[in-house]
């Protein structure tokens, strides 16, 4: 490409001052080593270093040598989003201090299970000659007098303890009534823990004892305290229910089952979980 002045440019050149650096607007691509620029409102011939290809419109950065105007570099347009600085990757300094353990959630609640059967197993038999089998009252001892043998009065809570299944129990209390039967003074009844959680067709199975309330004729216990650990097994589902029993005949107590007092035998389990 041959490159010439011309006379407006020649005219006009001493108009530019003299600097160590300019910026232009090539007007042709670079050819031969040089292109046409305009700087300041005047065109002047540029020379284009082999490496560096120009096009017609790319921004220049000239610098001028006495009347020698050469090409450093083209101007790259400024960017339309500021680039986000970058992110440190290093971790953070050590300290030598442990970060305290994430505190565990601890929950809590109340269980009232109403037993599914109520009933009192008599010489090999469950007792139907009043309220029906499943609702019959409780029973223990024998009646004084009585050609029958002892029996055993039985409340069975089905399924509803293992619902909380994996909770541990902090507290369990029994609602339990004394009816007429045997004298009036206040008897206690002894307690067993029943591996059935319903009603057998035979014996039920009497595990763990302990002293129930001790109750007059008509009483009520409203919250008498059992073990933990045996709500804990019918919650765990190694238990099913509760009995009262005895190896002789007195003390013969008559307890409320479901067919006589709607609260009989209920039971409340008081638990927590932790996660």
């Amino acid at each position: 490409m041959s490159l010439t002045w011309s006379k407006g440019a020649t005219g006009r050149k001493g108009k530019l001052t003299r600097r160590d650096s300019l910026v232009g607007v090539a007007q042709s691509a670079s050819s031969g080593g040089a292109c046409v620029a305009t700087i300041a409102g005047l065109t002047v011939a540029v020379r284009v270093p082999s490496a560096l290809t120009v096009a017609a419109g790319d921004k220049l950065l000239i610098m001028r040598s006495g009347s020698v105007y050469y090409a450093l570099c083209i101007i790259q347009a400024a960017p339309t989003v500021i680039p986000a600085p970058d992110v440190p990757t290093d971790p953070p300094p050590d300290t030598g201090d442990v970060a305290p353990p994430t505190k565990p959630t601890v929950t809590t609640g109340t269980l009232v299970c109403t037993p599914v059967a109520t009933a009192s197993y008599r010489d090999g038999s469950w007792r139907s000659d009043g309220n029906p089998v499943n609702s019959f009252d409780t029973y223990q001892g024998r009646y004084s007098g009585s050609s029958f043998g002892r029996m055993t009065g039985c409340a069975f809570y089905g399924s509803k303890p293992r619902s909380i299944s994996g909770a541990t129990v902090t507290k369990a209390t029994l609602k339990v009534k004394r009816l007429a039967g045997g004298d009036f003074a206040a008897r206690t009844a002894t307690l067993r823990l029943v591996t059935q959680s319903t009603r057998p067709s035979g014996a039920p199975t009497l595990n763990e004892t302990t002293s129930g309330p001790s109750l007059a004729v008509n009483a009520t216990a409203s919250a008498f305290v059992i073990p933990d650990a045996w709500a804990q097994a019918m919650v765990d589902g190694t238990r099913g229910g509760l009995a009262v029993s005895i190896s002789s005949d007195s003390p013969y107590i008559h307890l409320a089952g479901r067919g006589s007092w709607s609260a009989a035998w209920t039971l409340t389990i008081y638990w927590r979980r932790t996660s």
